[in-house]
């Protein structure tokens, strides 16, 4: 099982990294994720260049789908070409968003009616498209689920491992990542917080 971890020039680190860094503890039960970008390299927001693992194109074969956040999200869904590079289909996909990328679900008319997360910078934007936003951290609905702050990236990484591999394994990455002292607590907020998500991919 493969998930593209869709990451655009002006990238938020902590939303591709986090994200990739837990699903990837889950290679040995055959769950990978790769940084996903449309040209070869991208530059963070902080000036950071990663070479991408995947093209854009990898999208369409993915079974999960997380897109990323950054400074030029108002960019990306203004150019129409980018877009259509982005088949997302919830249908046969688990689709994410962290923060401003709930602006790329927006435009591509997968949320609906739906309600989404986003970071407090981003919140005006969003609603602007028509998206109530709330006032949390993951929200998910079927196989589309949003996250608003950076942090949250590890619930949109726990609830594609919970999806595609079960809450043991999720556990089991949780526990190894939290801090010394809080691991209990820690796995159980992330596992609250995707509550509503935890059901087996269709």
């Amino acid at each position: 099982m493969q998930v593209a971890v869709v990451t655009f020039d002006g990238f938020n680190e902590l939303d591709s990294f986090i994200a990739s860094a837990l699903i990837n503890r889950c290679r040995k039960d055959g769950l990978e994720a790769f940084v996903t970008t449309p040209t070869p390299t991208v530059t963070s927001m902080n000036g950071v260049e990663v070479t991408g693992q995947r093209p854009l194109g990898f999208v369409a074969e993915a079974d999960a789908v997380l897109i990323g956040s950054g400074v030029r999200t108002r960019d990306v869904v203004a150019d129409d070409r980018l877009l259509r590079m982005l088949p997302l289909d919830p249908t046969r996909q688990l689709v994410g968003s962290q923060c401003s990328g709930a602006l790329v679900l927006a435009r591509l008319g997968l949320l609906g009616t739906m309600p989404a997360c986003t970071d407090t910078t981003s919140r005006p934007f969003v609603e602007a498209a028509g998206v109530t936003v709330l006032d949390a951290p993951f929200h998910a609905e079927g196989n589309i689920a949003t996250a608003g702050g950076c942090l949250a990236s590890q619930y949109l990484a726990t609830w594609v491992i919970t999806r595609l591999l079960g809450e043991d394994a999720a556990r089991g990455v949780l526990d190894y990542v939290a801090p010394v002292g809080e691991k209990p607590e820690t796995v159980e907020r992330a596992l609250r917080a995707i509550g509503a998500g935890r059901t087996a991919l269709r």
